[in-house]
């Protein structure tokens, strides 16, 4: 599994939102549009997981994940903030990068796998600053396929 298995073209975009709550509205309605899934399902999975503890990574980077029915194959969908946010990260840094993948509720190691390839590419600073200065969707693509 790759980077850009998960996270196609038209699953980067841009938004903006001053809370962790409105970003995750955001990303719920973006992913529910692209996958044909009601936005509330995506939401309450969303939130369900954060309840348990929070996402962010560190470095301004958060990995909201969950599992949601009616899925049959990850979904990743990277978001770059207008402006970062509180997000109560493992740093306690603000966000700006937010990656969010989805899986089928039975994802088994379909859900793992989909995580570690994503966290590992997140990982790298110089890919993360590279992402956020990158000009546009295509760009960040590009970058996707050179981490293949």
């Amino acid at each position: 599994m790759t980077p850009s298995d998960i996270i196609r073209q038209h699953s980067i975009v841009r938004l903006s939102g001053a809370s962790k709550a409105a970003v995750f509205q955001a990303l719920a309605r973006q992913a529910a549009e692209q996958l044909a899934l009601p936005e509330s399902v995506i939401l309450t999975a969303l939130n369900r997981r954060e309840a348990l503890g929070s996402t962010g990574v560190g470095k301004g980077v958060a990995m909201p994940h969950a599992p949601v029915p009616g899925l049959t194959q990850p979904f990743g969908l990277l978001a770059r903030l207008d402006r970062a946010i509180a997000y109560q990260a493992i740093d306690d840094e603000p966000v700006d990068l937010v990656c969010l993948v989805l899986t089928p509720e039975n994802g088994g190691k379909g859900r793992i796998d989909a995580l570690a390839c994503l966290a590992r590419l997140l990982r790298s600073q110089a890919v993360c600053e590279r992402i956020r200065s990158a000009a546009g969707s295509e760009d960040i693509r590009a970058l996707l396929l050179e981490e293949n």
